[in-house]
């Protein structure tokens, strides 16, 4: 028996055994969307201390939801795989969020915005059919943070796919992207849109008008956007 357990018989008591100690849904959230080494999972959940994601990931590979594969022997790298048993979780996570993004009010959903997490699941999901066939880089200015936290470069590249840089990584900008971070967080989530936000001037994009005109479509936005919100 579990050391936390409900001592209860209930599939759903056990089950929260497992689920239901703090971060475990939300790592388990960047499991499910593809992360698999550590510093990804680390930039997927960036207000979780290593040592704690360590300690949850091993509770996992325990438990039978996360297989650790060694993948490079020098320096050790390992990756972080779903077993059969964290497969079966995919509904799960995607149920609950979805229910999260129905029933939680949206004032509260911003007031937590945070821009690293943002931009990596901006990152993730780019479509890139919606840019041009060659390589595109995209820079976010979030007018209401300092220049540390508050400057990011999404690029795009047909042939490597996408990346993300909090630090100037030296290329020719396509488009200057102008908002509060607050702004975009509301279009990714799909309580907003580019068109409202540029029309009602909190959003401003000077650049290539083709990357410009197909934002709405190369964003990609969250895998929950689409869940129509019950409460405001």
């Amino acid at each position: 028996m579990l050391q936390h357990s409900y001592g209860q018989f209930c599939p759903v008591a056990m089950a929260s055994e497992i689920l239901g100690s703090r971060w475990t849904i939300v790592l388990l959230r960047e499991l499910c969307a593809g992360s698999t080494r550590f510093n990804d999972l680390r930039r997927g959940v960036p207000r979780m201390s290593p040592a704690l994601l360590s300690k949850r990931l091993r509770e996992l590979e325990q438990q039978g939801v996360v297989a650790r594969r060694l993948v490079r022997k020098t320096p050790a790298t390992y990756e972080y795989i779903l077993t059969s048993a964290g497969e079966d979780l995919k509904e799960v996570i995607m149920a609950i969020g979805n229910w999260g993004q129905r029933w939680v009010e949206t004032e509260p959903s911003l007031k937590n915005a945070d821009p690293s997490l943002l931009m990596w699941d901006m990152r993730r999901n780019i479509n890139g059919l919606a840019l041009p066939k060659r390589k595109v880089t995209i820079q976010f200015l979030y007018q209401d943070l300092p220049d540390g936290v508050g400057k990011w470069w999404l690029i795009w590249d047909p042939d490597k796919g996408s990346d993300l840089c909090s630090v100037d990584p030296g290329f020719e900008v396509d488009l200057y992207v102008h908002c509060a971070l607050a702004t975009m967080t509301g279009i990714w989530m799909g309580l907003d849109t580019v068109a409202r936000a540029r029309a009602e001037d909190r959003l401003l994009v000077v650049g290539d008008g083709d990357v410009a005109h197909g934002m709405q479509d190369w964003l990609g936005l969250s895998p929950f956007a689409k869940i129509t919100k019950k409460v405001q």
